[in-house]
């Protein structure tokens, strides 16, 4: 092993770390009860990977504007999320003839969440509130609890891009508070 491949394995351990780190974190911001509760979305399967996914996208999305350092965490980051549904599908006793087309409709619609957002990121409006009722809620009009999901959504993508790149490649990061008038003590900024 060369010294440039040394360098590159030691990289890729603390770009573990961190996206372990960043997973772990948006794992147990997507768990609050709050968002089953009091932002309604479901509390099934398939509402948790909702919302995992859409920590991770955020996540994601902010580290890919941190230059080829944030873009390759982004692809770590994204590895750990598929590699941990990987895990839980075969926890939750899926056969492994079946595990591969289960984890692919997995990622393509990760992959189609993203664009949804993005777009309705991009477009303003009444667009994110739209796609979260459609993706999040499994509704076709826009419900109270997409339209503060969203109003969520962008106070975190807001906190993300304000976050220091130091601290988001370093594994660090805190979430917005669930409600805009939530009191200190629900996240700290990251170090």
């Amino acid at each position: 092993m060369g010294l440039l491949d040394f360098l590159s394995a030691k990289d890729r351990g603390g770009r573990q770390r961190a996206a372990g780190a960043l997973y772990g974190a948006a794992v147990a911001q997507a768990r609050q009860p709050a968002f089953y509760t009091a932002l309604g979305a479901p509390d099934t399967l398939e509402g948790r990977f909702e919302l995992i996914a859409l920590h991770v996208h955020l996540l994601c999305r902010r580290l890919g504007k941190s230059g080829a350092d944030g873009t390759a965490l982004a692809q770590a980051l994204f590895d750990t999320m598929f590699r941990d549904m990987d895990r839980n599908l075969r926890e939750l006793g899926v056969g492994d003839p079946s595990l591969p087309r289960r984890v692919k409709a997995m990622i393509q619609a990760y992959y189609g969440r993203i664009k949804a957002y993005d777009a309705a990121l991009a477009a303003g409006g009444g667009a994110l509130e739209k796609a979260i009722a459609r993706n999040v809620h499994n509704a076709d009009a826009v419900t109270p609890g997409a339209e503060a999901l969203a109003g969520y959504v962008r106070r975190t993508a807001e906190l993300l891009e304000a976050a220091p790149a130091e601290a988001l490649l370093a594994g660090r990061v805190a979430f917005a508070p669930l409600a805009p008038a939530a009191t200190s003590g629900e996240t700290a900024p990251p170090r």
